[in-house]
């Protein structure tokens, strides 16, 4: 893809979001496309969103158990950007028309109190940067169709990432707690719809341990002169599958002492 190529993807991706339209699968029309090409659209996105007045938050990792980048045939996580706009109190009430196919995954938060940088950042760097660490849920939506119409392809990970990883929004919990406090590899949480359990899972899931997978969007972001700012949020990654979240669902995940967190839709 060229550099044109790449600023007309975004382009489109922003209109999708802001009509609430889908777009086309991206690997379908440049099926050439790439892991460069797909963090280069999403780069840009980002530059539109900076120009637009919007501020970066913090960071998600998606992809993280084993799970689903064998469904994606993929062996390394993938990472997008939280933007102001996207954050939500607990308990919050999505307003219906705000997401095209909103869907939850359950997360362990880490936020910031100081700088993480360099290509050798360890765990205990990791440690000693995170102020705390909270219950949480991200928001999915999808700007491009999961599937082609025509010919059934499904989105690839090259969609996925273009689409700043299908990143929507963030809900953090109330609960705060240091980040030695828990064996966060045993964090877990009951998340339902409606009261209707739909999914369960544990922080091991996440890379093998939740601090991991800090210390890889760390190490990646080194890799293009970036690094991670106190005060911002850290989506460490899902431990469940992504739960379908149509108008008049109300989502709860209960992590038990860790805490609980919750958002509906209208």
């Amino acid at each position: 893809m060229t550099p044109e190529d790449h600023a007309r993807a975004a382009a489109d991706l922003l209109q999708a979001e802001a009509s609430g339209t889908q777009i086309g699968l991206l690997t379908k029309q440049f099926p050439e496309m790439g892991m460069d090409d797909a963090y280069a659209i999403q780069n840009a996105i980002y530059r539109a969103k900076l120009e637009q007045g919007r501020s970066v938050v913090g960071w998600k990792i998606g992809l993280t158990s084993k799970a689903m980048q064998s469904a994606l045939n993929i062996d390394i996580p993938d990472s997008g950007i939280l933007f102001d706009d996207m954050v939500f109190a607990d308990g919050a009430v999505v307003p219906k028309g705000r997401f095209i196919q909103p869907r939850i995954e359950t997360e362990i938060a880490f936020v910031l109190k100081s700088a993480i940088g360099g290509a050798d950042v360890s765990r205990d760097d990791v440690l000693a940067a995170t102020d705390y660490v909270a219950p949480a849920l991200e928001i999915l939506d999808t700007r491009i169709l999961r599937a082609d119409p025509e010919t059934g392809q499904t989105r690839k990970v090259f969609d996925t990432i273009s689409d700043n990883a299908a990143n929507a929004g963030v809900v953090l919990g109330a609960q705060r707690h240091k980040v030695d406090a828990f064996d966060l590899r045993w964090v877990g949480a009951i998340t339902s719809r409606n009261d209707e359990v739909e999914e369960t899972g544990l922080g091991a899931g996440v890379l093998n341990d939740p601090v991991e997978s800090v210390v890889w969007l760390a190490r990646r972001m080194a890799q293009y002169g970036q690094s991670l700012a106190p005060g911002q949020i850290i989506l460490s990654g899902s431990f469940i599958r992504p739960v379908e979240c149509p108008s008049g669902s109300r989502i709860t995940a209960d992590f038990a002492d860790f805490g609980s967190v919750s958002v509906s839709f209208e």
